[in-house]
């Protein structure tokens, strides 16, 4: 570029990638927002259920400007609620900033990618709902057939009885166990009870 031309101003772009555990890999994602431009990636292993437990996602919301762009692969690794996705939207919109998901054609920029965001976000919840349906019909017919016994305890409160039988000390089962002091001690009233 010569010294008279006019440097171009490219509005930036802010990659948001997340996956609901630390389990799950981001690499996929990184590498989408990057191929799509984006000049900063920020990434969190968290669920996307609760919008408020996610600071990298309020970071980008507290500190987006007017003409930036947020982008995802998929709307799903924002939110998992259309209230949600609502708040993030009017986040953004206050800021004069966009949306944009690289696997959807969504760009809150323009009318159609505004209306295909908000059908996204119905069907997105419209799915949670009746997962979470399936889910509690599936364990009414497991508790109906005496079969389903809800989450394994991680805590084995025989183990900490039989400890403090033998008259090891509360500190030492917490260090050792690693479980709340106020545990060992629950046990502990059990067996004087």
């Amino acid at each position: 570029m010569s010294a008279g031309t006019p440097k171009m101003n490219i509005p930036t772009r802010i990659g948001y990638a997340r996956t609901s555990t630390v389990e799950q890999n981001l690499n996929a994602q990184i590498a989408t927002l990057e191929a799509a431009a984006c000049t900063m990636v920020r990434t969190e292993q968290k669920s996307g259920e609760r919008l408020d437990d996610r600071r990298e996602l309020s970071t980008i919301l507290d500190f987006i400007h007017d003409g930036e762009t947020l982008v995802v692969t998929r709307i799903d690794r924002l939110a998992r609620s259309m209230r949600d996705l609502q708040i993030i939207v009017d986040r953004l919109k206050q800021k004069g900033a966009h949306l944009v998901a690289t696997e959807q054609p969504v760009d809150t920029s323009t009318a159609a990618g505004k209306a295909f965001f908000d059908m996204l976000g119905v069907f997105a919840e419209f799915e949670t709902n009746l997962r979470r349906e399936r889910q509690a019909e599936g364990i009414a017919a497991a508790n109906t057939k005496g079969i389903y016994k809800g989450r394994t305890p991680k805590i084995d409160m025989d183990d900490i009885k039989r400890r403090l039988s033998k008259g090891e000390r509360p500190i030492d089962i917490t260090r050792d166990m690693g479980v709340a002091r106020s545990t060992v001690y629950k046990a502990k009233s059990q067996i004087t009870a």
